[in-house]
């Protein structure tokens, strides 16, 4: 589906329905649940404190304290479940405290690897890099250079010396953010190159023919995958400085692509398409045939992020749910998939139209998926969606930002909604767990910027 280049410049709250999410099979969940489980629950010499402790049930931190005091585990310290099993009761809901207001649309909010930085990307071509241990004193306050519509992405390279940034263009920019310059203006006080994605040898600056929505460093910093509006992913090699492979990924716009795991062979695409696919790359071949395709969504995905362990991975879908999928479960025929899939609502656009209210029920005949989350909206926008940090839940949750301007928190193996954060005036597009401690960053239309602390759950 194209899009229209005109901003939407208003978008009210409107409270979301609060409902939870709805297993939509029982195959593969309990497997991801006994995984969930595993990362965050006490050792078992826990038990020895609190022999008539319920199954199930959490621990308290006292008792906690005391067993690592009394050395009940044998390790004088809390394992990595233990920690999870802690400090996952504590859900970063509090607040929030606005970090900075912009007049302009926010569109991208992450933190970085580390959580020392704080990525947010705005529609007038602002990108502001926080430093969050330094009271969220600005770092580098970047200018991009040769803006379309809106900074659609970014992405810090594992090492944290570069980012790139990517719009409704094939040129995707990259800066170097270790330097001295607080200011970085495009081409004026730092440069900003230009790699391009439709593999020309110049760096066409008028050649809009395809946009960027996803762009994304490999593990090892040498590689860049991007998801564009010309139906393919695109993966550059930034140690040779040229476009290595493009391949025709879907029927319609790419959304989202990422690395399934740090060995970055596999990815995983969303498309307009309704369909999740999944791409080997030593596999391709000739004829960059997928490797499989993971269906259940009735509208396009908006987002994908992968659980980092090669089999699970999450989608938000225009059909205003969230996806679980283990891609153990895909299938290798696209096209008999589509044909069985209902209809799609043409009159129905989710740019500037409400989901309609008859079409929440529908289901689809050959879904795929683990589990579904409902409760939050995706509207207007290609709002984004990921599994909480490992450190410090065991990915125990998934959270989004919504339309309804709040941000939603789902258990990940019941499905239920255990938070809903209250503040912003309009969509919330982004938002970002930090990676060891509670706190979630947000990014919204109403150009805030807001940090949300710990409450105990």
């Amino acid at each position: 589906m194209s899009r229209s280049r005109k901003s939407i410049r208003q978008c009210g709250r409107d409270g979301g329905s609060g409902i939870g999410g709805i297993a939509a099979s029982d195959e593969g969940l309990p497997e991801i649940g006994v995984v969930t489980k595993l990362k965050s629950k006490p050792h078992q010499f826990y038990s020895r404190i609190l022999p008539r402790k319920s199954e199930g049930m959490p621990i308290s931190p006292v008792k906690m304290l005391a067993g690592r005091e009394g050395n009940y585990s044998g390790r004088s310290r809390f394992t990595s479940a233990d920690r999870c099993h802690l400090s996952s009761r504590y859900l970063p809901v509090n607040g929030p405290s606005v970090i900075d207001r912009m007049t302009s649309c926010a569109y991208v909010s992450q933190f970085s690897a580390d959580g020392t930085l704080f990525v947010a990307g705005f529609q007038d071509s602002d990108i502001k890099i926080y430093n969050v241990d330094n009271g969220w004193k600005v770092k580098k306050n970047i200018r991009a250079r040769s803006l379309r519509w809106t900074i659609t992405d970014t992405s810090l390279s594992p090492d944290q010396r570069f980012l790139v940034y990517s719009s409704m263009s094939p040129i995707v920019h990259i800066v170097n953010i270790g330097s001295a310059m607080t200011e970085s203006v495009a081409n004026v006080t730092e440069i900003h190159e230009g790699l391009d994605f439709s593999g020309h040898d110049d760096d066409e600056e008028d050649d809009y023919s395809f946009g960027i929505f996803s762009v994304k460093f490999s593990t090892d910093g040498r590689e860049l995958v991007a998801a564009s509006s010309d139906d393919s992913i695109y993966v550059y090699d930034l140690a040779a400085n040229k476009l290595n492979v493009r391949i025709p990924a879907h029927r319609s716009d790419v959304n989202a692509v990422c690395f399934a795991d740090e060995a970055g062979h596999v990815l995983y695409s969303g498309s307009d398409d309704h369909l999740c696919k999944v791409w080997d790359r030593r596999c391709l071949g000739t004829r960059g045939i997928e490797s499989g395709v993971l269906t259940g969504h009735l509208e396009g995905i908006t987002f994908i992020d992968s659980h980092g362990d090669g089999h699970y991975l999450i989608s938000n879908g225009k059909d205003q749910a969230i996806k679980l999928w283990d891609i153990r479960k895909m299938s290798s025929n696209a096209r008999s998939n589509i044909s069985i899939a209902p209809p799609r609502h043409i009159e129905w656009d989710y740019r500037w139209m409400e989901y309609p209210s008859h079409l929440r029920n529908r289901k689809h005949p050959n879904d795929l998926s683990v589990c579904t989350y409902r409760g939050h909206r995706v509207l207007r926008t290609l709002i984004r969606c990921y599994f909480s940090p490992s450190y410090s839940t065991g990915q125990k949750y998934i959270y989004t930002g919504s339309a309804d301007a709040h941000i939603y928190i789902y258990d990940m193996v019941s499905g239920a909604q255990v938070a809903r954060l209250e503040y912003h005036d309009q969509i919330v597009r982004d938002c970002s767990w930090h990676p060891f401690d509670p706190m979630i960053g947000s990014s919204s239309w109403d150009g805030v910027i807001a940090s949300w602390e710990l409450k105990r759950n």
